[in-house]
């Protein structure tokens, strides 16, 4: 049996009946044959990176994308992210052009976002686990009810939260979020299909932050 990286005890404890459910269960069974006979992304050991790098008490923002890179050496486990090393890929090439128009980024040298993700941005997937160069092969298989656990956890915390939600299947999750603490940030996706409909100057990163000193959180260091 496949063994996937440990989940922090923090979110152990939050999600502790989800691992119970029947769709969990079977999901795993999935998720473990996939490791066994696939070349799979990330490497097992990452899987949950996302929540590892961002316990539940510390997050701030939210980041939805939908299934990891699948091609090799990219995905480990934060959306959008890739390693050191790593091309940029495209859509992560457009956040960092808007982050320069809206705060004055200066373009790093790579794609590796494990810093926005220690200072409390959970950036999650909708699925967390995909086969080697077949993208969303393993959609519908349980993982979307599991991370839309993980949504709901975050929304019912007490204390302002940002979610930012780009492209419709992460627009969808605004159904969810029904706290009226938290903002809620819609554009389209930054890939390059779709960047100039609104991404491109809807200014999150500059909102995020005023919406955090107006509410007496320290801002997000967006520089990497």
């Amino acid at each position: 049996m496949m063994k996937l990286q440990e989940i922090n005890q923090e979110w152990q404890e939050a999600l502790r009946d989800e691992f119970q459910k029947d769709y969990y269960i079977n999901l795993m069974d999935f998720v473990s044959d996939a490791y066994e006979n696939n070349e799979v992304f990330p490497p097992a050991n990452e899987v949950f990176n996302a929540l590892n790098y961002t316990p539940l008490s510390k997050v701030k923002a939210v980041i939805i994308g939908q299934d990891p890179y699948h091609d090799n050496g990219q995905a480990h486990g934060l959306c959008f992210s890739v390693k050191p090393g790593v091309k940029i890929p495209p859509s992560l090439v457009n956040i960092y052009k808007e982050l320069h128009d809206d705060i004055g980024f200066e373009i790093p040298q790579d794609g590796y976002l494990v810093k926005w993700a220690d200072q409390g941005v959970l950036m999650i997937n909708t699925v967390l686990t995909v086969n080697a160069h077949e993208a969303n092969s393993h959609k519908g298989k349980g993982w979307e009810k599991f991370t839309d656990a993980i949504i709901e956890k975050v929304n019912q915390q007490d204390r302002p939260i940002v979610f930012l939600l780009w492209g419709a299947p992460a627009q969808k999750k605004k159904k969810m979020l029904d706290n009226p603490k938290h903002l809620i940030l819609e554009a389209p996706h930054p890939s390059p299909l779709s960047v100039y409909r609104g991404f491109w100057g809807c200014k999150h990163f500059s909102k995020t932050n005023e919406f955090f000193v107006a509410n007496g959180e320290t801002p997000i260091d967006w520089q990497i």
